[in-house]
């Protein structure tokens, strides 16, 4: 079932502006709106508000965005007229309020308003969604007072609905994911329209316009916890470190804090000694954790800036008591969807390695290498422990690209009516194979890897359903069987130079049958200077394994050197792309 709110301006009574009938007439919208939240699901309104949004991109994007309210400009006289208000509204009259910037800022600038006139609170009276979800409405409280003189203010905000929108909330507010979102928006036509962080609950909300809707909303929110200034002014529309250079420069500057605070929280297994379902005092956290409680509550602090932990204002004995939030859940190590092996990695062995980067930009070879004596690949065989969170943290990252089970070659070979084989070359411990199998269970399976890590796959697939299913191959890209119908290469080619990628390329194009197709996942480099995910991964590449990021017109030229011809090639979440590609015929 759904249901549609109109705009604004053709809600009933839209126009009168005093007295019972704007009681009337803001309650309507109050109804309006909780009805519309009850009743919608991320992925049935997400096409609505951007057309043409779909299939694997639909699924990856609600996975990432929960829809979680639906915004109003309300007008009362006082408060007891906004608790009147929320009660006729069906929600519950004591909603507890804080004060509202970003509403009031632009409030202030649309009519040229000293920001002193403007008392704009934000209130959320709960809504349930279906089967009970906790949503809510948000509701922007202008107070307007009897001949306050904001009687036109609230007039124009009411016929136009500036501030009335739909929002959904991100389950893991991590700026990778941020980024991409806002570029899988930007894709099916949604533009930047403002936005602004709230430190009074440390939330950073980007605001876009959606003109293409369907659904009578033509404005959409991403809420991220935590402080996301720097792709808030990047969404806005102004260089970074345009007004306050020194200011920007120094947040950029500190970015390692992030890294590593999110490591030592990892590291220290915070995440797990906190209770799960509630918050936890910050003398018995430490206790549990064998750390300093000073130190400990330090860490917390700024981890709750982050959005990584939330501290609970009013704990029973008076002391300061945190909670984890979705963010600070990712890195507990008993979650399936767990990121703790990537906050490892990052604020580990590759951290490190970063502090060579100006040898790398000098020389072109590795930052990993000069720092380490090795390159990584070595440098981890080594290390039986160092390898197995290496292996576990890439297994981490193949979630992104879950929706590549439903690519048209994925699903052709699974409804075959001969078995068909998915051939996945250096595919780490099998996550992404054992995803494409779990979804397909005509399919069978190969994985091609080094032998220490052919041992953690076995361990990992033999425990799923999928493992009678999969074949096993210890070997290096010469190795690569002949025979297969699919043949997956996902995140390789980046680790490698041009002529490393033609071998490897190569080896594919020779056991690859005359019918069989090559899926490669990876990030391309826009070609118009866009900001990009691929951008940072390239850095990334060039300090720490000595590959790079490339264009799409990059990776057609390679297979072209390998008698391999680029078919088509589609988005996957996160700014990734599976390139299909055939034999040259």
């Amino acid at each position: 079932m759904t249901t549609t709110l109109p705009a604004e301006a053709h809600l009933p009574g839209a126009v009168p502006l005093s007295g019972e009938t704007m009681l009337l007439d803001d309650a309507a919208r109050l109804s309006a709106a909780a009805a519309f939240v009850r009743h919608h699901e991320s992925a049935g309104l997400l096409p609505l508000l951007l057309p043409g949004l779909g299939g694997a991109e639909l699924a990856s994007v609600s996975a990432y965005c929960r829809f979680a309210h639906v915004g109003i400009l309300l007008f009362p006289r006082d408060p007891q007229h906004l608790r009147e208000l929320l009660a006729s509204g069906g929600l519950a009259a004591d909603t507890p309020s804080r004060p509202s910037v970003v509403v009031r800022e632009r409030l202030a600038g649309r009519h040229r308003r000293d920001l002193a006139d403007l008392d704009v609170r934000i209130l959320r009276p709960r809504v349930d969604g279906p089967a009970d979800e906790p949503r809510a409405v948000e509701v922007f409280a202008l107070s307007v007072p009897t001949g306050s003189g904001l009687e036109a203010v609230a007039a124009h905000e009411r016929a136009l609905g500036h501030e009335t929108h739909v929002a959904f909330e991100l389950e893991a507010p991590e700026p990778l994911v941020l980024r991409g979102l806002c570029a899988v928006l930007a894709r099916h036509g949604a533009r930047p329209d403002g936005g602004g962080y709230n430190p009074h609950e440390n939330g950073t909300v980007l605001y876009f316009s959606t003109p293409d809707s369907t659904c009578g909303f033509r404005r959409v929110e991403l809420y991220a916890p935590g402080d996301h200034r720097e792709i808030l002014t990047a969404h806005v529309g102004e260089r970074p470190g345009t007004e306050r250079p020194a200011e920007t420069l120094l947040h950029l500057l500190t970015g390692a804090w992030t890294t590593q605070a999110l490591a030592a929280f990892a590291r220290l297994r915070l995440p797990e000694a906190m209770d799960p379902a509630g918050a936890t005092g910050l003398r018995e956290l430490a206790r549990r954790t064998g750390t300093h409680p000073e130190g400990l509550g330090t860490l917390l602090r700024y981890l709750t800036m982050l959005g990584a932990v939330a501290e609970e204002t009013e704990a029973a004995d008076g002391e300061a008591a945190f909670r984890l939030t979705p963010l600070g859940r990712l890195l507990r190590a008993d979650r399936p969807d767990s990121m703790r092996s990537l906050a490892l990695m990052y604020g580990g062995p590759f951290y490190r390695s970063f502090g060579a980067l100006d040898h790398a930009v000098r020389t072109g070879r590795p930052g990993f290498d000069h720092f380490f004596g090795e390159n990584h690949f070595d440098h981890f065989a080594r290390d039986p422990e160092l390898a197995d969170l290496f292996d576990r943290s890439m297994a981490a990252s193949s979630r992104m690209f879950e929706p590549l089970s439903e690519h048209p070659v994925i699903t052709a070979a699974a409804r075959s009516a001969v078995p068909r084989t998915v051939v996945d070359v250096a595919g780490g411990t099998g996550e992404l194979l054992r995803r494409l199998l779990t979804a397909h269970p005509a399919l069978r399976g190969t994985l091609l890897e080094r032998p220490h890590a052919i041992e953690a796959a076995r361990r990992a697939l033999g425990s799923s359903e999928c493992g009678a299913r999969c074949d096993y191959r210890g070997g290096d890209f010469a190795d690569v069987p002949d025979g297969g119908d699919v043949y997956v290469l996902s995140r390789v080619l980046h680790d490698w130079d041009d002529d490393r990628c033609r071998e490897i390329l190569g080896h594919c194009a020779r056991a690859m049958p005359a019918h069989a197709d090559l899926l490669i996942v990876e990030r391309l480099l826009p070609t118009d200077g866009s900001p990009s995910l691929a951008t940072a991964w390239d850095l990334h590449m060039l300090c720490n394994v000595g590959g790079r990021e490339r264009s799409a017109e990059d990776y057609a030229r390679l297979l072209a050197d390998t008698g391999l011809t680029l078919v088509d090639r589609s988005p996957l979440p996160l700014e990734a792309h599976v390139l299909h590609a055939r034999k040259t015929r």
